[in-house]
């Protein structure tokens, strides 16, 4: 393809993505030195590679999600974030979590918030981790918190509240039953079908010790589920069919299989790339966070095709990497706050 073609595209999608309207030979005449019928030609010609189409016979074109792709792997410009954007940021990055999940289910819902798209997390333990030590511990009077801790480094607690105090005895089996039948044992291979198993392998002690295990499960679940901020944006968007949102809200299990394979990097996929995506016209932007150096996780935004990614990515970026430094260092300082205090 010429150069004169590349910039025609590139005006197109820029345009549409600010204006959602087709594009006609005259907008692109303020982006391209060429006269309205040799922008028109080179347009059809567009049309017929697949790059654009034309929803109307007398109205301008819009790009196809080939356009799209072509766009964002080679001619879109990133905006570099200035002084005042990065401030602006900042402010919408809390400072004060109670645990890193806290800190990154907030910060995506304030990128859903500046973006007016949805915001998906997921994490990486269910791909990359095991199930290193789970411990039950008494608090209180039929008060127990199960303490679980992953290969990665993920330490993840419940409290779990009885209809009764367990003894001595009930604790040690289940500790040795845990060691025997859940350490070592993949996150991602959990399943309702291993829960009924674990259950019913526990004989006598099972009416007591079932609902520590429930619980353990849906830890486990927690781990592995992906989460969608923001799902309002999805539901008032113009561009979207309302009874496919309302679908892949109820179902989000297309979801999870497509942000596991994003861990290695800023990933975007558009709706017709993936068999089965029940949201039409749409996009997806993800990028990995990390903890110590390690993958730690994913945040993305789900949006239409004319998302404003020049100006959307170098966000996402941004949040992931402070979401980086963060969990990465809180752990360090509070180690050099306990040395201090020693």
């Amino acid at each position: 393809m010429d150069d004169r073609k590349l910039k025609i595209l590139s005006a197109v999608v820029n345009e549409y993505i600010v204006t959602g309207e087709p594009v006609g030979s005259k907008a692109i005449m303020a982006h391209v030195k060429a006269s309205s019928a040799t922008i028109r030609n080179e347009m059809a010609e567009l049309e017929k590679q697949g790059y654009l189409e034309q929803p109307h016979t007398s109205a301008g074109r819009i790009p196809t999600y080939k356009g799209y792709r072509l766009y964002v792997d080679q001619l879109m410009e990133q905006n570099q974030l200035t002084a005042n954007e990065k401030k602006m940021l900042d402010s919408m990055i809390p400072q004060e979590y109670v645990t890193e999940e806290d800190l990154v289910n907030k910060a995506s819902m304030a990128l859903a918030d500046l973006t007016k798209c949805a915001a998906v997390v997921a994490n990486a333990t269910p791909k990359f981790s095991l199930i290193s030590k789970v411990e039950v511990i008494p608090t209180g009077k039929r008060m127990y918190v199960i303490l679980m801790i992953t290969s990665n480094g993920s330490i993840k607690n419940k409290v779990c509240r009885l209809e009764f105090d367990l003894s001595q005895d009930q604790l040690e089996f289940f500790d040795n039953f845990i060691k025997e039948n859940l350490n070592g044992v993949p996150i991602d291979s959990l399943s309702d079908a291993y829960l009924e198993k674990l259950t019913e392998a526990m004989g006598t002690y099972m009416m007591t010790l079932s609902p520590l295990v429930s619980e353990i499960m849906k830890m486990t679940k927690e781990m592995s589920s992906v989460s969608i901020k923001g799902q309002s944006n999805l539901l008032t968007c113009k561009d979207f069919n309302q009874n496919e949102i309302i679908s892949f809200l109820d179902n989000q299990k297309e979801l999870k299989g497509f942000i596991d394979e994003t861990f290695s990097g800023l990933h975007v996929m558009f709706s017709p790339e993936r068999d089965g995506f029940v949201i039409h016209n749409s996009s997806i932007i993800t990028a990995p966070f990390s903890k110590d150096g390690k993958t730690a996780g994913a945040l993305g935004l789900i949006g239409p095709m004319r998302l404003d990614y020049a100006k959307f990515i170098p966000y996402l970026e941004y949040f992931t990497g402070k979401i980086s430094e963060m969990i990465s260092e809180k752990p360090q300082e509070q180690n050099k706050e306990d040395d201090e205090n020693e």
